[in-house]
């Protein structure tokens, strides 16, 4: 009986294809690398054919190892990194390798888009701010850069649904994955003809908009043949890796919300009415009828994964010794210093900054070193950072009328209670953590159970498929220091932004 589901998820240095059963177990689960191109300054590319190589690798991988019979698979859904702007030719070809989200080569265009259309009537239509990281600029960048690129152009497509068109031949656009067009009415649902006039953006250059959890197409032989699956397999839409990843961990109604701790970290607060900032990202969940007010961070875990590459030289020695981590050395060293860090603050802008700031040349920096500092305190600092980053972005959602009361945690910093205890303590919000730490892929696959009828509802779905490990609650004895660092963390970006500016200049 098919009662075996498949999540894909194309995240930034690798994607991970899992296999679940009906109840959420992981069967079996594979990953598979791929590169990320730097040409130029501003540059960040990928080769999305390496995406689907990877895929198929780590499929093959997870049926063998699980010793799963692909008959038995039900259907199949995909997760993707946002803002790519995959160009594919009439019969399907990769024309060129796709700027991913940390690409700002557009930044310029997008200056002057906001400039002729008006950035007020680009935020009305698309509830986003017009900047380089979104798919808009991008597609422009390609007609002012590469104009044979453009003119062969028949589609742009996200990481998501270019893997659904390598597995089923046929071309889509989930909802979810919409906002990173300018031209798209966030509000309304549907693309905004007058907008993508005014861009510049050819009509047939965008597909038609699927919900996430339709089936858009059947595994086809050839795809079965590199994948090491079955012909005929469902496929559905699938969405942005944070909105699976929030379906994952159970976010589904108004008020409920995700904590993002992958390599970057952020939120998206689920509502079921329009509400929208610039200084946020706006998009639909992957739930019908619902809206995520997100939050995204360069910082994040890639944070910790620097300081991991750069200083722990000893931990890993250690590591290989007595089979404990450098990254739980790490959590052990953390732990040892005070809540606040004894003064030392982290601004954890470590490749620019996107919500709330917005701020391409942003710059990492640790505030407060002396003598007295130790490679713990550059440790907790860090996740007291990244902390304040999440608070930032939570307090600009309220603003907007965004609350979150519970966050649920997902991504592997959720593993270090020490770094969720943190971000409960920072935000003044209990965390949930759910049992499942595969929280984007299990998204994938609540996804793909409805869409093909294993559930009969996104409710029941969640309710049998996400279970809860443990729970953080913030502990008020440190509420001051940590309030008095959030508020030295804000001021430290607001009097170096314009010194961030500057470039030596020979």
């Amino acid at each position: 009986m098919r009662e075996l589901l498949l999540g894909i998820d194309i995240g930034t240095s690798a994607c991970k294809v899992a296999i679940f059963s009906r109840s959420g177990e992981v069967i079996s689960s594979a990953s598979g690398d791929y590169q990320v191109y730097y040409p130029e300054s501003g540059h960040a590319e990928q080769n999305p054919d390496d995406w689907w190589q990877a895929v198929c690798q780590a499929t093959k991988e997870s049926i063998e190892k699980g010793q799963i019979n692909p008959a038995n698979i039900a259907g199949i859904g995909i997760a993707g990194q946002g803002w790519a702007a995959v160009a594919l030719d009439p019969a399907g070809n990769v024309l060129t390798r796709t700027p991913i989200w940390m690409d700002t080569r557009s930044g310029a265009i997008c200056d002057r888009l906001n400039s002729e259309i008006g950035s007020d009537a680009i935020f009305q239509v698309s509830g986003n701010s017009l900047t380089a990281p979104y798919t808009t600029g991008k597609i422009i960048w390609y007609q002012e850069n590469l104009p044979e690129v453009f003119k062969q152009t028949d589609k742009i497509l996200q990481s998501n649904s270019f893997i659904a068109y390598r597995l089923t031949g046929r071309i889509s656009q989930d909802i979810c994955q919409s906002y990173a067009y300018h031209c798209f009415d966030t509000r309304k649902g549907f693309w905004d003809d007058d907008m993508r006039k005014a861009m510049g953006i050819p009509e047939h250059f965008l597909p038609e908009i699927s919900p996430c959890h339709a089936v858009i197409g059947t595994v086809t032989k050839a795809a079965a043949a590199q994948s090491g699956l079955i012909e005929g397999i469902p496929v559905v839409a699938g969405g942005l890796d944070a909105a699976c990843g929030a379906l994952g961990v159970g976010v589904l109604n108004n008020g409920e919300a995700q904590e993002q701790g992958g390599q970057a970290g952020g939120m998206s607060i689920c509502m079921d009415s329009y509400k929208s900032d610039p200084r946020l990202i706006l998009g639909y969940h992957v739930v019908p009828d619902r809206w995520l007010l997100q939050g995204g961070s360069t910082g994040g875990g890639g944070a910790m994964r620097w300081l991991e590459r750069e200083l722990a030289d000893y931990e890993r020695e250690v590591a290989g010794k007595s089979g404990k981590s450098s990254l739980d050395q790490f959590n052990e060293i953390a732990a040892k210093v005070a809540a606040g860090s004894d003064g030392l603050v982290f601004l954890p802008y470590m490749s620019g900054e996107r919500t709330p700031i917005w701020d391409p040349n942003a710059k990492g920096v640790y505030y407060g070193l002396d003598f007295s500092k130790t490679k713990g305190h550059l440790v907790r600092a860090a996740m007291e950072g990244v902390a304040f980053s999440l608070k930032h972005n939570l307090a600009v959602a309220e603003s907007a009328g965004a609350s979150a009361k519970v966050l649920r945690a997902m991504g592997g910093s959720a593993n270090s209670l020490l770094w969720t205890q943190i971000k409960a303590d920072v935000t003044g919000k209990p965390i949930i953590v759910p049992d499942s730490d595969m929280a984007t892929t299990l998204g994938t696959a609540i996804l793909a159970g409805v869409g093909v009828g294993l559930y009969d509802s996104f409710q029941h779905a969640v309710d049998t498929m996400v279970t809860i490990k443990r729970e953080h609650i913030p502990d008020k004895t440190v509420k001051d220091v940590y309030e008095y660092n959030y508020e030295v963390y804000l001021e430290l970006y607001q009097n170096l932004k314009s010194l961030m500016q500057r470039r030596y200049q020979s």
